[in-house]
């Protein structure tokens, strides 16, 4: 299996939380399209700082984080972003790692939109077609 990639818009919950009671206008929630790499192994959303800083995000806090290579590496957890798919969402919190040259959408994100990597096509398809089957945990 080749890289996989999906452009997926991630904004600022917290904003997007903001906007729906009124307290902002819509047009004032920080958000990004970005093209991700689809990572089964990575656990959540993987960030570099510079999209922390775009986003507005804040830190929740800090801790040691298992990378690909076996390394822990000290890494930022940030308030919870807003993924978005298509027609589906998820918010959960993202890792920010220093220096990062590529967002990773991970597998919790994706098992979260409903989403799953179609093996023959290569591309991200939903797991149960067009309707989207949130799971209660």
């Amino acid at each position: 299996m080749g890289t996989i990639h999906a452009e997926i818009t991630l904004k600022n919950a917290v904003d997007e939380a903001n906007a729906r009671k009124g307290l902002i206008k819509e047009e004032e929630v920080r958000s990004v399209t970005v093209t991700s790499v689809v990572d089964t192994g990575a656990a959540s959303l993987v960030i570099n700082e510079e999209l922390c800083q775009i986003l507005g995000l804040g830190i929740a806090e800090e801790r040691s984080v298992k990378m690909a290579d076996g390394q822990r590496v000290p890494c930022k957890i940030t308030e919870p972003v807003e993924i978005h798919w298509k027609d589906r969402f998820w918010a959960c919190p993202s890792v920010v790692v220093a220096g990062a040259e590529s967002v990773l959408l991970g597998a919790i994100p994706l098992e979260g939109m409903d989403i799953m990597i179609n093996p023959k096509t290569q591309e991200l398809v939903g797991v149960h077609g067009d309707v989207v089957e949130y799971m209660a945990y």
